[in-house]
């Protein structure tokens, strides 16, 4: 069988499953309901047994060692998951927006909890991509010390420019401007959309200076204009992961919250109300 559409398969079959689901659920709601009365306190263990197995998705990560099933396949079900806990919530509260502060907090995390679990997976569908196209890879954590090493890098190439060369003229130049560029991550916001700022940026200003330029500056200029383009990778990288570290800083408190109010949720229906 031919691998693109064996890959096509196992991405499209959960799918598949979830939409299957999805209809017996809209089924069952619709034309079973007056068989088995109020059927708040079905759907609610449902969904509350669905929150504990999407949580289950943040254990796998921790426990990537034990043979568990894959990583794609786990965020699969999570996403779908999500998909489903979205419809069993309308069919448990009946409506978009529940009567009652405590419901509507309860409520308003859920949809907080959805809306950004979907754009954690937008984000985790678009930026690893973007990320191996670089062809760079470096951890989060050395960064800092990645950028600090370019910038002592290109430090030295201009002091020996200058030394060599006995003119000032690109010493100057990346005073007033390439030292802006090489003392921290710059173009942060528009990496993460895509933008190609921070190349066009860079061919206007080593375009600018290398007419003023002899050709054995020229040289060094390249050695700068080399470091200038890894930089733009790195920079990359500090943007999309750190992107990614604070979605799931938002998302995983989120989850964790709503999951306690759903806790107590419980908790009282079955004190006060079975």
């Amino acid at each position: 069988m031919n691998p693109g559409v064996s890959m096509r398969r196992s991405v499209l079959l959960p799918w598949l499953f979830a939409a299957v689901v999805f209809l017996a659920l809209s089924v069952w709601a619709r034309h079973i309901r007056d068989a088995l009365g109020n059927p708040a306190v079905f759907t609610g263990w449902c969904l509350f047994a669905l929150f504990l197995a999407l949580g289950a998705f943040n254990g796998r990560k921790k426990l990537s060692m034990l043979p568990l099933g894959s990583a794609a396949s786990w965020l699969r079900f999570h996403v779908i998951g999500g998909f489903l806990a979205l419809t069993l919530f309308w069919l448990h509260t009946r409506s978009l927006w529940p009567d009652g502060l405590y419901e509507q907090a309860l409520a308003g995390g859920f949809y907080l909890v959805t809306i950004s679990g979907i754009i954690g997976w937008r984000l985790q569908r678009s930026l690893p991509a973007r990320l191996a196209s670089t062809g760079v890879e470096v951890l989060y954590e050395r960064i800092p010390a990645e950028l600090a090493l370019l910038r002592e890098q290109a430090e030295a190439a201009v002091l020996e420019c200058t030394q060599a060369t006995g003119r000032d003229t690109l010493a100057r130049h990346y005073t007033e401007s390439l030292d802006w560029f090489f003392r921290q991550p710059r173009f942060l916001r528009n990496h993460v959309f895509g933008g190609k700022l921070a190349r066009a940026w860079q061919r206007q200003q080593f375009g600018a200076i290398r007419q003023y330029l002899d050709q054995r500056e020229a040289q060094f200029l390249d050695r700068l204009t080399a470091l200038a383009e890894y930089k733009t990778d790195v920079d990359f990288h500090h943007a999309a992961q750190t992107v990614m570290k604070l979605w799931l800083f938002i998302h995983l408190p989120l989850a964790i919250a709503t999951l306690l109010l759903a806790m107590w949720h419980v908790l009282l229906i079955h004190i006060y109300f079975v």
